[in-house]
Parts: structure tokens; sequence; C-alpha cells
């Protein structure tokens, strides 16, 4: 499922890569970044980071620490 951000100017896919189940890092964040060159935030178009199992957890891990802090921010400003 595709997360678009930045005004769906990137888009985001996090999945499971078969092709390269042999290795560790099997598990891709492909980003692409669809917009005039000189708005764009990455060299390339198109960029693929490739993580572990755990390295995807903590990252998840994170983002959810994160949008729950955010939350709290929220409610707390009355939000």
């Amino acid at each position: 499922m595709p997360i678009y951000l930045l005004d769906d100017s990137l888009r985001v896919i996090v999945y499971y890569d078969q092709v390269d189940c042999e290795y560790e890092d099997n598990i891709c964040v492909s980003i692409l970044e669809y917009c005039p060159d000189d708005e764009k935030i990455m060299r390339a178009g198109e960029t693929n980071i490739y993580l572990t199992r755990e390295q995807a957890r903590q990252l998840g891990r994170a983002l959810l620490e994160a949008a729950d802090e955010s939350c709290h921010t929220l409610e707390e400003q009355g939000g």
C-alpha cells in the first residue's frame, strides 16, 4: 500500500522483497519522487533502502512512538 507524502510528490512503499529472501536485509522501503527537478529533495528520482527484520521493527516502533507523542501533545494543547 503506497503512502504519499509532501503533497503527493513522494511515494513510499514498504514490502518484503521475496527476490532477496536469501539476504537478511530483504524488507524494502521504496521512495519515488514525482516533482520538477528544481523541487526535488533527493538526487535520484527513486531510492530503495533495504532493512533487516530488526531494523524494520525498530523503525516501526520509532514511528509509532513519535505518533503517540504527537497525539499526546495535541491532546494537551486541546486539539
